[in-house]
This record gives structure tokens, sequence and C-alpha cells, in this order.
């Protein structure tokens, strides 16, 4: 067979060659030795593999040649391969930013046309003001956005509807890619290589709008499916019917909507909608789906279940989507509401009257759930237990609409109240005829002899961050919860089974173990398994797990995210975690209530590096007013499957555990309001203790005074800065009082990174529940000399943090802190040297 130089076959598609330099010289191969090769390597790519050897030795065509060239000859292959990955990568990167630029000049030539109207406008008004001082005729958005007022063509006949479909895609496009809003940027969303999109809210027009555009991996059509499905991503959308639907020109379609969405909080009516939706294609390819508002009473099948809601208004808003070269695609949402403000209670107007809140819930909320349906059909997201995103997508929507309909409690959904007179500080309601299956299946269906009974609430906070306050209630179950009220939800899930009021006595240690299952692309939502370990008192039980498991949303914990609602909502499931599992939702709602739409509120933290750049006084003037003053509205629903016969015991006992939460959460609130840690006053660590900075001071003078070093890098370090080197030392260092049961009273960064908690909670922490038990043996044994000589070295051991989870290291020291007036000891501090989660 005559042997040849196959160099012209390297770009092939089989990728093969038939030479390559080894020892100086090119070995040439056989096409079929190339092919035998392609077959092994197809078979067998990863080098070591015995399964790769045993195929080379049993193909007689092989055999003439070296193992050594073979093995150059894989790796020329496997290098090749990886090149070309990385050619194709680059190549989908390449066309990212080229359609990233694409967007980037779309919208500075939208802003450059957004500048020239206002030098006209500005120059239109100066004009009228230097001639009469009568009123005016302002040019702005309002004049353009203002929704005509359509009357019986509404229903009268096609032609009418598509008169108004079009108009409604001229004024949809202008505001999607022209200047008939007035657009500003969302405060906290500042674009950038890792950001989702670009985000703007309206600024001085009629009801409350969003803009938001970005590049999706998706098609126009796949796109435009997900968001038209808006029960799907959209939480608080309850339902989505179509009425009627007929075809329009260009292949487009018309179809007359209604929606139903659900009320934030028990203290306002929903909302619902009735509009004409049109979906067409551009001469440029892009795909728009827009929709409006129409006048009539299209009320859904159940005109008396819409007596419940408030009619609000969709100005024309909607989703242009074009495609890029490539694959994917640029989407621009827009959302344009009118909610009706007026018509809920004054301290809840700002809700109603917010952009940020509607870009928020609606137009950031539809993007990123698009990326994350992309990222998933990629394959670039990995979620925990095995569990398929669609499934764990599909636990959290259920959570959500569970907690909706709690808070709502819609009467053709089953909810009835009992003995309301407006004047009980909780509601109770009662559905006998829920059912909490999550599948239509009805063998795997959960029905109760009673039903669900709901105790809820909602309360005003005063400036307290909705964030902090989530995290809180978060970390830290145990400040609030009863155990056994969680264990009488967790046995009832299990049919047939009612343990109140005669539940078995048990005890909750106090520990809780946080499990994630997934996250969105931005970590705004978190999924994750609770486990809360309980031992039962009875001796004849001593051995019985009594532990509970809960299935947990947490949202909202970015303290930096304007507008944004926290929510937590959990609820307890089998261990087993089944797909159908029967979910009765339980939990809080934090919202910001912004009074000031136009400013942006100073966001704190209640760390000590607030403080760290701007010195003591870290808010004045108006950001200190906004920030004191600062409101938001706690909702709270907690749901408690019960028997027929045990229905006053339950509500009596769902309305004081209620009570008793309510209360929790107010002394929680109390605790991490500005108005108690407040930097501008001087960043206390606790009540009696001092500043932070003459702490730091004399944790680092105590250090030097016992062991005879530095504790810090520099000895020239004073003030201020000592506290931030301090703060931000490699090793976790925290004080504890000195009582009988001491508690921490300061932690740097690391220490509450190990302890896994923030620095308000830190104080509720006690000394011995960090170590286990051969650290406390050897704490008891050095403690003796410790408060004899002043410190002690601790040798290497395991603690725990506050979310269960163990923390190694390597060594600990101990030493008094003492102060600087009189020498007297003021805490203990413990500097915990290479720690790390084991």
């Amino acid at each position: 067979m005559a042997m040849a130089v196959a160099q012209h076959r390297e770009s092939s598609s089989s990728g093969s060659i038939d030479k390559h330099l080894d020892a100086g010289k090119y070995v040439r191969y056989t096409a079929e030795q190339v092919e035998a090769l392609e077959r092994v390597y197809a078979e067998c790519p990863k080098p070591s593999s015995l399964r790769r050897q045993q195929l080379i030795r049993e193909c007689p065509i092989l055999s003439n040649i070296e193992p050594k060239q073979i093995k150059v000859w894989f790796q020329n292959r496997r290098c090749r391969e990886k090149q070309r990955k990385e050619a194709s990568r680059l190549q989908t990167v390449n066309r990212k930013l080229t359609a990233m630029n694409k967007l980037l000049m779309e919208e500075n030539d939208r802003l450059q046309k957004q500048v020239s109207q206002l030098v006209c406008e500005n120059g239109y008004m100066r004009q009228q003001l230097h001639t009469t001082s009568a009123a005016t005729t302002d040019a702005s958005c309002d004049s353009v956005v203002t929704t005509p007022q359509h009357t019986m063509r509404d229903a009268n006949n096609p032609a009418g509807l598509l008169s108004i479909a079009e108009e409604t895609l001229t004024e949809f496009l202008s505001k999607a890619t022209g200047t008939a809003v007035d657009w500003v940027q969302m405060p906290g969303m500042k674009p950038g290589p890792d950001s989702v999109g670009i985000f703007a809210i309206s600024q001085s027009c009629s009801g409350v709008a969003a803009r938001a555009c970005g590049l999706v991996s998706l098609e126009p059509t796949k796109i435009a499916e997900i968001l038209k499905d808006r029960p799907s991503w959209f939480r608080d959308c309850r339902s989505l019917e179509v009425f009627t639907m007929f075809p329009a020109g260009s292949g487009g379609t018309i179809e007359l909507v209604y929606t139903q969405t659900y009320a934030p909080t028990t203290l306002a009516p929903a909302r619902d909608f009735w509009t004409l939706r049109y979906t067409t294609s551009l001469e440029n390819g892009s795909l728009v789906v827009c929709e409006r508002s129409l006048s009539g009473s299209g009320s859904g099948p159940n005109p008396a279940a819409a007596a419940q809601f408030v009619r609000a208004e969709t100005l024309p808003s909607g989703y242009l989507i074009r495609p890029c070269e490539g694959g994917g695609s640029i989407i621009h949402i827009v959302d344009h509401l009118n909610l009706e403000a007026w018509s809920v209670p004054e301290v809840l107007r700002p809700l109603y009257e917010s952009s940020k809140v509607v870009a928020q819930k609606m137009t950031i909320a539809a993007l990123r759930y698009i990326r994350q349906i992309a990222q998933e059909t990629s394959g670039e997201v990995v979620y925990g237990l095995g569990r398929q995103p669609a499934v764990l997508r599909t636990f959290s929507q259920r959570l959500s609409r569970g907690f909706n309909d709690a808070v709502n409690g819609f009467n053709d959904d089953g909810w009835s109240v009992l003995n309301c007179d407006g004047a009980e500080d909780v509601i109770i309601a009662v559905n006998s005829t829920k059912n909490l299956s999550g599948t239509s299946n009805p063998a795997s269906s959960l029905t109760f002899l009673g039903g669900i009974l709901c105790a809820k609430a909602s309360m005003l906070l005063q400036n307290v961050p909705p964030a902090v306050l989530v995290r809180f209630l978060r970390e830290h179950r145990s400040e609030w919860a009863d155990f056994n009220v969680d264990a009488y939800s967790a046995a009832s899930l299990k049919a047939g089974t009612y343990a109140y009021p005669g539940m078995r006595p048990t005890r909750f240690t106090g520990s809780q173990i946080i499990m994630p299952l997934g996250h969105t692309i931005e970590h705004e939502e978190m999924l994750e398994v609770i486990r809360l370990e309980g031992h039962s008192l009875a001796q004849e039980d001593a051995f019985i797990s009594r532990d509970i498991h809960l299935l947990q949303i947490c949202s909202g914990i970015d303290e930096n995210a304007v507008g944004a609602c926290s929510e937590l909502v959990f609820a307890p499931i089998d261990e087993m975690f089944p797909d159908d599992a029967p979910l009765v939702p339980s939990g809080f709602r934090i919202i910001p209530l912004d009074s000031k739409p136009d400013i942006v509120a100073t966001n704190r933290t209640l760390d000590l590096t607030s403080g760290f750049e701007v010195g003591p006084a870290t808010t004045t003037g108006a950001d200190a007013s906004s920030s004191q003053n600062t409101r938001s509205v706690l909702t709270i629903a907690f749901q408690f499957p019960f028997d027929s016969s045990l229905q006053d015991n339950v509500a009596v006992m769902a309305r004081q555990y209620v009570r008793s939460v309510i209360s929790s959460v107010q002394r929680v609130a109390m605790a991490i309001s500005p108005s108690g840690i407040s930097p501008a006053v001087g960043a206390k660590l606790s009540p009696g203790s001092p500043e932070a900075v003459t702490l730091a001071h004399w944790i680092c003078q105590s250090y030097s005074y016992y062991l005879g070093s530095d504790l810090l890098r520099s000895d020239s370090l004073v003030g201020d800065m000592m506290l931030k080197h301090l703060w931000h030392h490699q090793d976790a260092i925290l004080c504890c009082s000195l009582k009988s049961l001491p508690v921490f009273i300061f932690a740097n960064q690391a220490g509450l990174d190990m302890l896994e908690t923030t620095l308000v909670a830190l104080q509720d922490i006690t000394l011995d529940k960090i170590f286990d038990e051969s650290g406390r043996k050897a704490l008891c044994t050095d403690f003796a000399k410790l408060m004899e000589q002043g410190f002690a070295y601790l040798p290497a051991g395991i603690c725990m943090s506050t979310m269960g989870r163990h923390v190694s290291y390597d060594q600990a020291i101990a030493w008094k802190v003492l102060t600087g007036e009189d020498n007297t000891v003021h805490c203990l501090a413990f500097s915990f040297i290479n720690w790390s989660f084991v």
C-alpha cells in the first residue's frame, strides 16, 4: 500500500493527521492507521485508560508502531481538540461582544436623541417663560405615553382591535428604542462585563415604568414563548387566561388576555388587567410582543371572583426581540403600568408609585429568568442532590405561589375569614378545600379532614434594612421559631397524623444545618433544605430521631438592590424529598417603602467597615435623613393543617404563635435598626461596651503586653487604621464577655466568616456553643492558666459555626483584654490561626 504524507488531511472533518515530529523525524501513518487511532481516541480519550491500551493491542494494524509514537500521536490529537474548543469558545465570545457593542451603540444613539429632545424642550420652556406666565403646553413624555381612551371599538370588530394593536406597537417601540419616556439608570444596577443587562426606570411620566435590554443566548421564538407564559417567571402573577385569539397581518396574532396578580401584603386588594396582546414580526426580522389595557369589563370566567380585584392599567408595554448573527438574541423589555395607587392606604402608596419596585419584580426578573433558562439549557448550571433544574424551579414556584395564596386568601380558592371584626391584629382564615398535591395525580394528593388554617398579619417597620432582617431570620431560626410548632406542622403532613394538643415533648438542640440545592445566576434567590435537630424527651423515644426538614427559599438579601423585596418562605417536607411532595408554605415578606422615588437612600452595613472610609460620621445631611427615615412593610403568614375536630384549638395556637413571632421580629428589628446602632453616634458593639476604635486599641495593646509581640504587622497604627487592619486580619479574632455564661461582643471579618454570622447576631452566641467536647475540655483545662498569667495557647481542634459546619484550626490563642484607664479586665480575646471549613 502506498505511503503518503497526508498533511492536507489535517483540517478534514475527522481531524486526523498522519505525520508528526518525533525526535526530529517525521513519522508517517497510513490512512487505515489514522482511522484506527481515531476510533481508539473516540472511545477512550483519557490518556491513562487501561481500555485504550487494550484496544491498541487488539488492533493488528497498529502493531508495527512504537508505543512512544502512539503516545505522541494521542498528545497531538488532544492538543488539536483543545485548540478547536478554544477557537469555538472565542468565536462565541466574539459574537456576544459584537452583539453587546451593537446594543451599546444603539443605547448611545437613543441617549443622544434624548439629550437633543431635552435641549429643545428646555429652549421652548425658556421662550414660554419670557413671553407669558400663562399655562403652557408641556411637550414632555406625559402627552406621549398617556393611553388613548378606546371606546366601543375595543370589542366591536377585529378591524378596530387591529387598529389598537398597531397603535400599541408604535407607542411601545417609541419607548423601547426611542425617547417617548425619559429613562434614567436604575440605581444600584451599573452596567458592566458581569451585568445581566442595562436597566432604566422612568422619570416624571404618568404611571410607573421600567426598561431593560440585554443579550440572551436563546432564539427569539423561544424567548417570546417564555415571556408570554407570565405565571412561570412573574411570581406575583396568579393567573393568565387568553379569551380570544385571531390572526393579524404578517403572520401575527391578536389576543384578549385577562390577568390576575397577587397583592404583596394583607393591607390592600390585588390587581387584575384586561389587555390586548399583539405578537408580530418586523421587516428587519425582529419579533415583537406588545400589550396594552382595553376599556371594558373583561372579568374572566368568574365575575364574582373578579370583584376581589382592583382593575389596573397596562400602558403600551412589551418585548422587542432581535436575532443576532451566529445565534442568540438582543431583547428590549418595557413595563409601563398604572397600579391605581389611590385605592390603597396612604402608607402603602409609595409601593404602588415606585418604578424601582416594578423594575425589580417584573422587568429585571424577566431578563434574569431568560438568562437562567439559557444557562440551564447550555449545561452551565449544576444543582445539588442530583435534581434537574426544572424540578427545583418548580419547587421555588410552588413555595412562592403557596405563600401568595395564603397572604391573599381568595374566596374562589376556598378561603374564608374567621371572626374578623377589623380590630384583630392577626387575621385567621380557613380553607377546607385545599389540595396540597404538587401534581395532578390524585394518588399523590394530600387532603385533610379539616383543611388548612392560616394566621397572617402585616406591620410597619421603621429604619430596618429588609435584607439584614431576612438574613437574621434565616440564620437564627431558634430566635423566633418554636420547634414544637414546626414538629406539629411536619407531623401533620403525614396522612392521619394529628398530635395536637397532646404532642410528644421534644427538645430542640438549637442546631440547624442548611443544605443548598440551587440559586439563580446572580444569587438573588436561594433554594435550600433546612434540617432542624431535635431529641425526644420521653425515655422510650430517646433513640428516635426527631429531626425536621424544611424546604426554603430566601431572596432579597442584597442590601444594594434598590426596591427589591426580601422574602423567607419555607415548608415542612419529608426527608425523602419527593418531586411531588405536598407543601404548606409559611414565611416572611419585607418590602421597602420608598417615600422619595427619585432619591436613592444610602445603604448601610451593620459591621465595623461602615466607618472605615469616611470616619466616625458616615452619613450627613440629606443622606442621614434618608437613612434614618426608611420604612418597610412586613407581612407574615403561617399555615397549619388541621383536623376539623381541632379547628378551634389550632386557631388559638396559631394566633398566639404568630403574635409571639411578631414580638420576636420586633425585638430583632429594634436591635438592627440604625437608631439602635448608629455609626453617626459612634459604633457601639453592645450596650456598655467601648467604641470600636477604643476596643481595637485595647485588644492590640493587651496582646503585646501578655505575649510580647505585635498582633498587627505595624506598631505605628493608630485610631481608625488600627481598627481597619484588625478588621481585615487573616486570623479569626473574637472577644467574649466575662459573665457566668460568656457571650461574644466582637469579631473581625474573618471571625464572622468562621462563625457564619453577622455582627448583630454575634451577641446571641455563647462561647461554649462554638467548641466541640474536646475543645471545651481544653478550654476548661487552660482557663485557670489564662486568668493567672493573662494568656494561654490552645491546641489544634474543631469548632462549629452557627450553621452547624465544622471548622478546623491549627492553634488558638486566648488573652485578657485590659482597659486603658485602670487595667481592669474588660473581656477575653481569642485568635484562631489558619482556620478552614472541614
